[in-house]
């Protein structure tokens, strides 16, 4: 049967990266890792030669360093997590607790500073911009974005740390990382429309920031009642085709 706890990881990766602390500095990077600035991509003519496949490249290996970030913190959680067995149950609550608070931020009823840090770099000569560097801001970034993304991260690595084997905590985790820099290496393939969509999604940040909000408070109630096995109880009932896909070994 497919473990739907690596859909669930992947759509949360995907919420993090349209997320109003991410989404609207994506343009930014990507210049910053193409080597131009952002005049350029936005002018109306055609890009100058090489600027799209730098920015694929970078983009690449900048996600590669946000993974990598990312997949340390599961093998740390689940050694933790495995070190410390009898106190799991006081792990669990801990865990609920960060992200039920961090549901609350979402939703304005709590502002706590900290979570809308972001991570930032000077513009320095850009020119000299290469895919190791792009890999390094990646890891960088990562540990940046750490609070800002901390409600759906903390409980992606709860998941992770509880989960039967370190193997299986890990591609949880890298299945996170890749929902959330994914649209990192579209929106490189397709700089000048990724712009565009991007400026007209501003309106929507309000939004998913209050949706984000309510599902980490749904989550960590889950959490906290030790629970979260009814999300794939309820998506395998809602959708019958999960338990075909995991039969079949597709994943």
């Amino acid at each position: 049967m497919l473990d739907v706890s690596f859909i669930s990881a992947f759509l949360g990766g995907l919420v993090v990266f349209f997320s109003p602390c991410i989404l609207p500095i994506v343009p930014f990077y990507l210049s910053y890792m193409a080597g131009v600035g952002m005049g350029e991509i936005n002018s109306d003519g055609e890009l100058a030669p090489g600027v799209r496949k730098r920015a694929i490249a970078s983009s690449v290996m900048f996600s590669l360093g946000i993974i990598t970030v990312f997949v340390l913190l599961g093998a740390a959680a689940f050694s933790l997590s495995q070190a410390f067995r009898s106190y799991q149950d006081a792990f669990r609550i801990g865990a609920a607790l960060i992200v039920f608070v961090m549901g609350l931020h979402f939703l304005g009823v709590l502002k706590i500073g900290l979570l809308n840090r972001q991570f930032q770099v000077s513009g320095g000569d850009v020119t000299k911009m290469n895919v190791w560097s792009s890999y390094l801001i990646g890891l960088a970034f990562a540990a940046g974005w750490t609070p800002c993304v901390g409600g759906i991260l903390t409980a992606v690595v709860f998941t992770a740390s509880v989960e039967e084997t370190a193997t299986q905590g890990l591609i949880l985790m890298l299945v996170f990382g890749i929902g959330m820099t994914l649209p990192f290496v579209i929106a490189a393939v397709f700089i000048k429309p990724f712009l565009a969509f991007a400026s007209k999604f501003r309106r929507h940040l309000p939004k998913v920031e209050k949706l984000m909000g309510v599902f980490l408070i749904l989550f960590a109630l889950l959490i906290a009642t030790n629970s979260v096995n009814l999300i794939a109880a309820w998506m395998l009932e809602t959708f019958p085709a999960f338990t075909k896909i995991g039969s079949s070994g597709t994943l």
